[in-house]
């Protein structure tokens, strides 16, 4: 079981942007100091629901930082960014970290961000299939061009080469999608790519998502064993307690105002309705899903997640309290009391009934 962390950045109300970034670095060398497998950052643009604008840019300075822990995107949003651009970021990371980033890419919202940056609503519609597929072969091959709708350029050598990586490390950067329907899942079913399901899906969604994804991939060529040992992520919350009411208070008096204030922020590049989550409820349902409470209770969720998806790789969001040091704790208890209760002899999955 691979554990890691979910990093928003997020700004709570009261809190300065600089408040929410430094608390972001924090809990990320705290997580390579407690032992946690990866880092996952996430970008926004003009909301304070999360106040990075750039993951690779925040990637960059904390594989600068540490030195075991994989870090990753979760994720680059495509439609806002040029694939080649992104794969060359990828590519200096990957070989400057020695092999520890991965690319987490997504196609984000129909926000205004379109509008800012000139992509437009159609990058965002229609052009992610384009986006990915010119960023997959920018990290494969040695010289690229495009002659699609949206990049269209001369062949141009790939600078530096993400192959280059030596002592037997791997080709390239590892690439994942973030996927929330059908059709995402399909896009990278059909190109092997693992998937990156988010915070809100709760187990049998996961799973459907994954049986979704595996047949796909089977029907496109990907080798069996690659379906099955697909390294796909789940997002969720991870709140660390010593009682299941204590950590979900925590939560419950600190989300629902970012939420809120962090969710009406998002404005839509074409005036579109948007279908907003009441933010209590939200959070309760997080707290439902999710590993939080107490250390034993917290590794039976995981336990349990694992074993009706199939998937081992977890990115728990660990900032729901707002605050530095509950964050620094929380992701301290989680790497010292949660993650060895993971550690099981094979075949032991060490799921229990919550509450036993």
């Amino acid at each position: 079981m691979r554990v890691g962390t979910f990093v928003l950045a997020a700004q709570f109300p009261g809190q300065g942007q600089g408040e929410a970034l430094h608390r972001a670095v924090r809990s990320a060398e705290v997580a390579e100091e407690s032992g946690l497998d990866c880092v996952w950052l996430a970008e926004h643009h003009f909301v304070p629901y999360g106040v990075c604008p750039s993951a690779v840019t925040l990637a960059a300075l904390l594989l600068g930082r540490t030195r075991r822990i994989r870090v990753g995107t979760a994720v680059s949003v495509l439609p806002s960014a040029h694939p080649v651009a992104l794969g060359e970021q990828a590519a200096l990371l990957h070989l400057t970290s020695g092999g520890r980033f991965s690319l987490g890419v997504g196609r984000g919202g129909p926000w205004v961000d379109l509008e800012v940056f000139g992509s437009g609503l159609k990058a965002y519609e229609e052009g992610f299939p384009e986006s990915l597929d010119l960023l997959l072969r920018w990290l494969t091959e040695p010289r690229v061009s495009s002659l699609g709708e949206r990049f269209a350029f001369r062949e141009v050598p790939v600078v530096p080469r993400p192959d280059e990586l030596l002592a037997d490390g791997p080709p390239g950067p590892e690439v994942i999608v973030a996927c929330t329907s059908p059709n995402s899942v399909k896009l990278a079913a059909e190109r092997g790519l693992p998937m990156l399901l988010g915070m809100h899906c709760g187990d049998e969604e996961k799973a459907e998502m994954v049986a979704l994804w595996r047949s796909h991939a089977l029907a496109s060529g990907v080798a069996p064993d690659a379906v099955a040992a697909a390294p796909h992520v789940s997002a969720g919350v991870a709140q660390i307690a010593d009682s299941q009411p204590d950590a979900a208070e925590t939560l419950l008096k600190a989300m629902p105002g970012w939420l809120k204030t962090g969710l009406d922020a998002h404005v839509t590049v074409d005036g579109r309705h948007r279908a907003m989550r009441d933010p209590i409820a939200y959070t309760e349902l997080l707290c439902s899903l999710h590993p939080v409470g107490p250390p034993q209770l917290a590794a039976d969720r995981i336990a349990a997640t694992s074993e009706k998806t199939g998937i081992t790789r977890f990115a728990f969001l660990v900032e729901g309290a707002g605050d530095l040091a509950a964050t620094e704790e929380n992701v301290r208890r989680l790497g010292a009391e949660v993650v060895p209760l993971l550690e099981r002899p094979e075949g032991e999955s060490g799921v229990r009934p919550e509450g036993a």
